[in-house]
């Protein structure tokens, strides 16, 4: 019996969230299937993968610089990669953003645009040649469901999401002729410490440039409705990670991957209204207006949600 070949799976934005866990539990295939090359921008945050790794690390696991908003550092990285052959590429690294868009300078804006589109473009044009000559591969781009459907105050971050989704879009038209598959996959909220800290911190800065009443808003009225949504309906970086993993051993994984039918509901609202009407409207009322009971529908489209759609992870349709 022939002994199949590791698939090398290349990952960006390892030290943390997704991007560990994924790494984590891809090395530690039972099947021991995958060769992981996981990736961060500076190694001395390599310790929690590391300690995730356990055994699988310098095995089925190895750790790599790369900072995808550099051309050369991701030169690099691939060409130490024996014959350039990466079979999975895993498009984690990026950053958020969240806040009245008159209080983020356009400096902070680029970097969004920089890491999540740039970022995800670099890698994408270093690695497809050599797929392209193997007429095989698979181009994986974790995106956001906020990549389809946008909210308030989100608008820098939804922006560069719905930049990335237009420019897969097109690119996974062309793959199609050499066999490469191009799937995105669109989490919502991701439940982990670091990001309910970081809203809790959000509501304590100042927002220079906006006004009081948008600030009112913003802190008062999204904020806490936002931690309610990542306690109710976030999912956690392994649940994801477990979607993302599926997606990969699809014979034909689908292009638009939403992890969580939940938001499938909201997501439906912008394909029910041609003229987008709907959609803006209800979230319009959402924060404005119906703030104080945004908990009680969150539980109430968990319940909703709750069987045809729980066993289903797909695109609208």
């Amino acid at each position: 019996m022939v002994k199949s070949k590791k698939k090398v799976v290349l990952i960006t934005g390892c030290s943390s969230g997704i991007g560990l866990s994924l790494a984590v539990m891809l090395a530690k295939d039972e099947k021991k299937r995958y060769r992981v090359i996981a990736t961060m921008r500076d190694l001395n945050r390599k310790d929690k993968l590391v300690e995730a790794a356990g055994d699988a690390y310098g095995k089925t696991l190895s750790l790599a610089v790369l900072d995808v908003c550099n051309d050369e550092s991701v030169k690099q990285c691939v060409n130490d990669i024996k014959g350039r052959h990466v079979d999975i590429l895993i498009n984690n690294a990026g950053i958020g953003i969240v806040g009245p868009v008159e209080s983020i300078t356009i400096e902070e804006m680029q970097a969004v645009f920089e890491t999540n589109v740039f970022g995800v473009i670099r890698m994408i044009k270093e690695v497809m040649p050599d797929m392209k000559k193997r007429r095989a591969g698979h181009i994986i781009v974790i995106s956001s469901v906020l990549g389809v459907q946008s909210v308030g105050f989100h608008d820098v971050y939804a922006a560069s999401k719905f930049a990335i989704e237009g420019f897969c879009e097109s690119l996974a038209v062309q793959l199609m002729m050499f066999n490469i598959k191009l799937s995105l996959i669109e989490p919502g909220p991701v439940r982990t410490d670091f990001e309910i800290k970081m809203i809790q911190e959000v509501k304590e800065r100042e927002c220079p440039g906006a006004d009081p009443e948008t600030v009112h808003y913003f802190k008062n009225l999204y904020l806490p409705s936002a931690i309610n949504i990542f306690l109710a309906v976030g999912q956690t970086p392994k649940e994801i990670s477990k979607h993302i993993k599926k997606v990969m051993e699809t014979s034909k994984p689908s292009f638009r991957n939403l992890t969580n039918s939940l938001y499938a509901p909201i997501v439906a609202l912008k394909y029910a209204d041609e003229s987008g009407d709907l959609s803006v409207n209800f979230f319009y009322h959402m924060l404005f207006n119906l703030g104080p009971v945004l908990h009680y529908t969150v539980i109430a489209m968990r319940f909703l949600s709750f069987g045809f759609l729980k066993n289903h992870s797909v695109s609208p349709k």
